[in-house]
């Protein structure tokens, strides 16, 4: 008969897994601990010490001792080569291959030359003036101002400030890096001796204004405004003073036709206050010394060389920038350049103080033209000082 039976189940391991595991290793590995010190030095003390060699008194002999010459060697070379010598002296007395040759350490330029010439359209359009010039405080920069100086009536046409870089490599001749408006035509301009940003210059109306430069949005900083203190008359000529109780401040003097010279501090809320003046009456004025009528045949300006004490430029009323070297005359100019027509006057010059080979000079056709003087203008001689010492006792005399 059949009856139900329940068989024991039967297990088989797998091979693949047991093979898988077997083959698996897992490892690790770390260095040791590595060992580290801090040291530091430093030195305590310290010690000069010199040793200077004491002359021997054997090389002191060595010394003294006579130098042994051949002279009878020298007595024989001396005849050997006296006709061959003789000879070639005589060739170089005859030739005529140096005559008017000057001997020279330098390397000199032999001509003055015009480098640039500079003017604002706009102002010439207006037929406006040059009525100053100005260099700054690096020599690099030039500044001019247009006015009217051949007319005396009350103006207040606008002017301009125009300033060249001369050393921008692109220099346009015809369109100035920067150009300031002014309500009133500008007679005098003066860069400050060490900040060459801040110039300074006298309008016709009798004010002063001092501008930087560098601020390109409203330039003007400081100037006098139209109160009891100012001019009254058209200020041609501003300077700047050295202020001997403030280091780094300086001032201001102002002449002007109406007999005044005024001297101007800086104050912070922008203005110019006045800080001493002098008043010049007629009566002071020697007959001799009163300015009549100008002709254009007279010079309307001069100014001195910085390097040459015995030079000076003059501008003439005839279109000429003349120069003179009283080393060489003291009648007659020494070299005359050609600036504009014969009707047309040089009002303003000025020497570049840091490259003193050049000239700047404004006329009245509204350009300023940059000359480049020879090296006969720049070197100082070795005896210039005495010789202008002579001149001067000459003319005391």
């Amino acid at each position: 008969m059949f009856t139900d039976l329940a068989a024991p189940g039967a297990d088989v391991q797998s091979l693949w897994r047991s093979a898988r595991s077997a083959r698996c290793e897992a490892k690790s590995c770390q260095t040791g601990r590595i060992s580290t010190a801090e040291a530091a030095a430093q030195s305590h003390t310290g010690q000069d010490a010199a040793v200077q060699t004491e002359q021997g008194k054997d090389a002191l002999q060595d010394f003294q001792q006579e130098v042994q010459v051949d002279y009878t060697g020298l007595l024989s070379f001396l005849q050997r080569v006296e006709d061959a010598v003789i000879k070639e002296l005589n060739k170089n007395w005859e030739s005529r291959a140096f005559d008017g040759f000057e001997v020279t350490w330098t390397d000199q330029n032999e001509t003055v030359l015009c480098l640039h010439t500079l003017s604002y359209p706009e102002a010439r359009d207006k037929n406006l003036q040059v009525s100053s010039v100005s260099w700054n405080a690096t020599g690099s920069v030039i500044a001019c101002s247009y006015g009217r100086l051949d007319d005396g009536d009350w103006s207040t046409e606008k002017s301009y400030v125009c300033t060249w870089n001369l050393d921008r490599r692109g220099l346009n001749p015809q369109h100035p890096d920067l150009v300031m408006d002014v309500p009133s035509s500008v007679m005098c301009l003066a860069f400050h001796p060490s900040q060459p940003s801040l110039i300074a210059g006298g309008l016709f109306s009798g004010e002063l204004v001092v501008w930087d430069t560098s601020r390109t949005e409203d330039p003007v900083i400081w100037r006098t405004g139209m109160t009891d203190d100012t001019h009254t008359d058209p200020v041609y000529q501003v300077h700047w003073l050295p202020d001997t109780k403030h280091r780094h401040h300086s001032r201001l003097l102002s002449v002007s036709t109406d007999g005044k010279i005024l001297v101007w501090r800086e104050e912070r809320d922008g203005r110019l206050a006045l800080a001493d003046g002098f008043a010049v009456v007629a009566q002071q004025i020697p007959r001799s010394t009163r300015l009549k009528k100008v002709s254009q045949k007279y010079l309307f300006c001069v100014c001195w060389s910085p390097v040459r004490p015995l030079v000076f430029a003059a501008a003439s009323g005839e279109g000429e920038v003349l120069l003179f070297d009283l080393a060489r005359s003291t009648r007659k100019p020494t070299v005359s350049l050609k600036q504009a027509l014969s009707h047309c006057p040089v009002y303003c010059l000025e020497f570049n103080s840091k490259q003193a080979q050049l000239l700047a000079a404004g006329d009245a056709a509204g350009t300023v033209k940059v000359w480049q003087l020879s090296s006969d203008f720049t070197e100082q001689g070795p005896r210039e000082m005495n010789h202008l010492e002579q001149l001067a006792s000459e003319s005391m005399d």
